[in-house]
């Protein structure tokens, strides 16, 4: 079976699970209120594409390609971004539920995520140098031996971060958000 190719087109309130995306490279596509849920992604290819208001989750990614993708007012709960293809892999999320998602041992240099959930997502051994956590939950996210230098946190929040086992030099942090990188001491902290 021959995969496609298709460049500049806009997919709008298509519910994939009736007839599923054709296996193929997508770019400079909009997949706009779109419902991937559930869905077989799997070596499917995304550069420079944009998703608005879909919902992605537990959506199949094996192999599957983002390159420099938006993600806006997605729903993509427990996503497996660790299996995606780790070439160019490259995206970005703003107002987006990531909860539960695992991007275990990714590269994610300079990655944004901007007024988005992150709860009990798996950053464990993921390389986030200079990543950006806006206005982003983080409750019971996992960071372990993960590399966060000059990440920025400073508006990030409910995270819990062990700077004994996770890189964080040159990172910035809030003075309110202190608590979450000395929670294992369990320590009182006023102000």
């Amino acid at each position: 079976m021959q995969e496609i190719y298709v460049q500049d087109k806009v997919f709008e309130r298509i519910d994939w699970a009736k007839s599923p995306l054709e296996k193929g490279d997508y770019e400079s596509c909009i997949f706009q209120t779109c419902d991937f849920s559930n869905q077989d992604l799997s070596k499917i290819k995304f550069i420079d594409c944009e998703f608005i208001g879909c919902n992605l989750s537990l959506a199949k990614l094996t192999k599957t390609a983002f390159q420099n993708a938006t993600f806006k007012d997605c729903k993509m709960l427990g996503l497996r971004f660790d299996l995606c293809s780790d070439f160019g892999l490259s995206f970005s999320f703003y107002q987006c539920n990531l909860n539960h998602s695992s991007f275990f041992r990714t590269k994610l240099k300079k990655i944004i995520f901007e007024n988005s959930m992150l709860q009990e997502t798996d950053f464990s051994e993921c390389d986030l140098t200079q990543a950006e956590f806006k206005n982003t939950d983080l409750r019971e996210a996992t960071f372990d031996q993960t590399n966060l230098e000059k990440a920025d946190l400073r508006t990030a929040f409910n995270y819990s971060i062990d700077p004994e086992r996770n890189s964080i030099k040159k990172a910035k942090f809030s003075l309110s958000g202190i608590s979450g990188l000395l929670g294992k001491y369990e320590i009182e902290i006023e102000g």
